[in-house]
Parts: structure tokens; sequence; C-alpha cells
């Protein structure tokens, strides 16, 4: 992928994310009375909508790195090996910092 359709593509992601995040911030359900199960389905309609918010939060940040990588000119190598990560990758994960082996041994660590 050239370096200016991942700019593009990256820049879209990012935009659609801040879109994300700010709905995921508001407060869709208002100020209401709650009796027990209503507070019960609202927590965990909160801690679902936190932990979409903690996925987009880290995704917009890796969209970030990747735009910086753009910048620095490092883009599309692997920021482990600095081996070239597979086109195929960048295609499907245009934020991809690894090539498929570093990204595997880095999930296996965790």
């Amino acid at each position: 992928m050239d370096d200016t359709t991942a700019r593009e593509r990256l820049e879209k992601i990012l935009a659609d994310l801040d879109r994300s995040i700010g709905v995921l911030q508001g407060d869709p359900v208002g100020i209401r009375e709650y009796s027990a199960a209503d507070a019960g389905s609202d927590l965990s309609d909160a801690d679902r909508a936190q932990a979409m918010l903690t996925v987009a939060t880290t995704q917009r940040r890796a969209v970030i790195d990747a735009l910086k990588r753009l910048d620095e000119g490092t883009y599309g190598m692997c920021v482990d090996c600095a081996q070239p990560v597979p086109e195929g990758r960048l295609e499907a994960r245009p934020e991809a910092a690894r090539c498929v082996q570093c990204q595997g041994k880095r999930e296996r660590r965790r």
C-alpha cells in the first residue's frame, strides 16, 4: 500500500474512532430513577460501554502511532524486527506495527 493510500485510510479510521469514542463517552441513559433491576442492567451496559471505550482508545493510539511512522518514513516496517510488514496485513490492518511473526510472539507473551 502506498503512503498516500495508507494515510487516507488511517485518517478515516481515526475520524471514525473519534466519533465512536465521543458517543461512548456521552450519557445516552440520561437522568432517571432506577429500580434495582434497572441499576443492574445499567451497570452491565456501563461495563460494556467501558470495555468498548478501552478497545477504541487502544486502537486510536495504534492509528496515531501508524501516522507517526508514516511521517518518519518507517511505515510498513516491523517495529520489532525491522522487516517489512506483509502487504496483506497492512491492507487488513493499516495500523499494524508488527509483522505476523513478531505480533504472534507479542501475543503469546501476554
